[in-house]
């Protein structure tokens, strides 16, 4: 509590724990989850935390569609022109479409993300799912190596970094920090 009191009102310490002098937060972490999330309509509440956009497919015509983005590959297609990254092979471990009333939930946890990489595939993922490309489209784009294969990235504001793992350390929080639901 001392220290959230010296924080902006939208950043918290939610945990802390101890770790090696030379330690860093972004080199030493295994695994990272995001959550992107998108709500139907407008609404007061949720216009800066999420993407308000009307989704045209159903959720299992989603989930169909994100199964080739499962296991390791090259993301080129899915990352950010003139991005820091020389490697962009990433392994996806886990990605999940929910839905709880008019906000859908999208998560992912990979070993690393390239930047713009949530993103692109979120709205990757719509434009397949309700253009009816499905798996087929998000195998092209992901052989095509090319950032012009996917769509262009969703916007940011629906973007959070829910957890990350570190050797020794495991998931951080160690609580699951429950992004709109």
């Amino acid at each position: 509590m001392a220290l959230n009191a010296h924080l902006p009102r939208d950043v918290r310490i939610v945990e802390a724990a101890e770790a090696e002098p030379d330690f860093h937060a972004r080199f030493r972490a295994m695994r990272r989850a995001y959550r992107y999330l998108i709500v139907s309509r407008p609404t007061a509440l949720l216009r800066n935390h999420a993407w308000a956009r009307p989704i045209r497919a159903d959720l299992e015509a989603l989930r169909r569609a994100s199964r080739p983005l499962q296991g390791s590959h090259d993301f080129l297609s899915f990352s950010k022109q003139g991005g820091d990254d020389e490697d962009t092979r990433c392994s996806v471990t886990e990605l999940r479409w929910s839905r709880r009333g008019i906000v859908t939930r999208f998560d992912i946890v990979a070993d690393r993300f390239l930047y713009t990489m949530v993103r692109r595939v979120v709205s990757t993922v719509l434009r397949a799912a309700e253009e009816g490309g499905g798996a087929k489209a998000i195998r092209a784009a992901l052989h095509a190596r090319d950032r012009r294969s996917a769509a262009p990235p969703a916007p940011a504001h629906g973007l959070y970094l829910t957890r990350v793992r570190y050797p020794r350390l495991g998931w951080l929080p160690k609580e699951t920090l429950d992004v709109a639901g």
